[in-house]
């Protein structure tokens, strides 16, 4: 599976809703996303790739909003970083 799907399953289950109700342009605030729900969907998908996302809620989500998309291209960066570390 990829980034995407694997991002949207964790995100769609935070929320109880269907997986297809999301694509990569969905903002979660609008979608229902608390800024707990954040965090907490955040270490669900740091468990489920075995990585370490460096995110500030205070700072990352400050005057803007966080689309699926955001949050695969964070793990995305990730993985490269431990991919290259080895």
């Amino acid at each position: 599976m990829s980034t995407f799907g694997i991002v949207r399953d964790v995100v769609a289950g935070q929320l109880g809703r269907n997986p297809g109700d999301f694509q990569s342009d969905t903002d979660l605030t609008e979608a229902g996303f608390e800024s707990l729900d954040v965090i907490e969907t955040l270490f669900a998908i740091e468990e489920k790739f075995g990585i370490a996302i460096n995110y500030n809620a205070n700072e990352d989500l400050a005057g803007s909003s966080m689309t699926v998309g955001d949050l695969v291209r964070m793990v995305d960066a990730e993985l490269e970083k431990k991919r290259q570390a080895g």
